[in-house]
This record gives structure tokens, sequence and C-alpha cells, in this order.
């Protein structure tokens, strides 16, 4: 069976770019400055998924974890990025500007499909683009915890939109420290958690011009969406 995968990817994917400012500027400036001054960026993470405890649970204990994965991500604005799971099982998550291809060793199968139209409902579309931040989200200053200053970031109407907001998530939290995101918490209206902590993160690196294409390999599956 495939494995699901997240449309939280695609929402952490959004954070990779910047420069370190000072802990004293407010959450939303250092958020604001990371995503204008960076082009390139690298490091690790961890993505957990954390859920509430159901009835018959303990209620005590707060959010339950439901699975964890880490790997790396390299990220090249506007619009190519590579997420790399690599641990519990190995499996990537490349944009190269104009396919998103979700490659998955375990069943040597490659999703392809226009990154237009697979990222268009999630903050990645804008954070990997080239507009500003405040063109697509309104920034919220939220509490300071963990060592970082928290920013919510609120998804501003398109009047021209046939529904509402397409976004799967209720609230989106960015945790920034010394100019740098630390975490991403993405909430959706059943009450999961996804929370992604940041590492290791190296700004405005030199990538090579083949970084983000992919080939699957011979003999592999692959699903052409459109």
């Amino acid at each position: 069976m495939q494995r699901l995968l997240s449309a939280v990817i695609f929402g952490t994917a959004m954070l990779f770019s910047g420069t370190a400012l000072s802990q004293s500027e407010s959450g939303a400036d250092q958020l604001r400055q990371f995503v204008r001054n960076s082009k390139t960026a690298e490091g690790d993470f961890v993505q957990q998924q954390l859920r509430t405890p159901k009835a018959n649970e303990p209620q005590d204990k707060g959010l339950k974890l439901v699975r964890q994965t880490q790997g790396r991500f390299v990220f090249q604005r506007p619009g190519r990025f590579i997420w790399d799971t690599q641990k519990p099982y190995e499996q990537k998550l490349i944009a190269d500007g104009k396919y998103l291809t979700l490659w998955d060793k375990d069943l040597n199968q490659a999703t392809i499909r226009p990154a237009g139209q697979a990222l268009a409902a999630t903050p990645a579309a804008i954070l990997f683009g080239e507009s500003s931040l405040d063109q697509h989200f309104d920034l919220v200053e939220g509490e300071e915890r963990s060592g970082m200053k928290w920013v919510g970031l609120s998804p501003k109407k398109d009047p021209n939109a046939k529904s509402g907001n397409d976004l799967p998530y209720t609230k989106i939290s960015v945790g920034m420290a010394n100019g740098l995101p630390k975490a991403l918490e993405l909430i959706d209206g059943l009450g999961s958690v996804v929370l992604v902590t940041l590492d290791k993160i190296q700004l405005n690196v030199n990538l090579p011009a083949n970084r983000f294409t992919f080939t699957p390999p011979a003999g592999a599956e692959v699903l052409r969406l459109n």
C-alpha cells in the first residue's frame, strides 16, 4: 500500500530561505527577512505527527506521537527543493520548478505531477516563489516558547477564489530564533498536529545546476498525474 504523502511536507518545505538576525527582532520581522534575503539553504529536519488522545486513552499525557520521520532538505528559490526522508523509510520529494516528484524507494515508484497544481494550496507555493510573504499571508506575532518567537501565518482571502481557504490547516505557526526558522507547527480541523524541527541550517550554499534533477532508475514504475 502506497504511503500517504501528507500536505505537511509541502508546507514544511516553504521555510528554507534566510539570513541571521538579532533575536531582539520580532518573529515576523525575522521571518520576512529570512524569506527575502536567502536564495538557497540546506539542513536537517525531524517531522512528528501528533494527535490528541482518544476518549479511551489517558488524557493527562498531552499529544500522542503517531509517526516520526527525519532526513535532509535542500532548497533554491524560486520553486526548487528536495525533502529527503531517510528514516524510518527512504522517500524523496523533489520540485524542479516545473514538476513535483515523489520517489518511494521501497515501492520503486515515482509519482510526477505539475508543480503548480500540487503546490497551489500550500504555503510552499508562496514562500518558494518570488512574491512578498505579506501578499499572501497576514503575519501575527505569537508567544515566546522553547526559546523561539512564534509567528502565525493566516492566509489572505482571494477575492477571485470560488471557495474559501484551500489550506488543510486551521493554524500555521513558525518558530523563529536568531533569524532562522527552527520549527513549523501545523494544526488541522481534527486536532492533529504536525511539528517539524529544523537543525544545522546552512544559508546561501552553492548548489550544482543539476541538484534538483531526478531520473527514476531503470525498471521503476512511473505515474504521471495531470
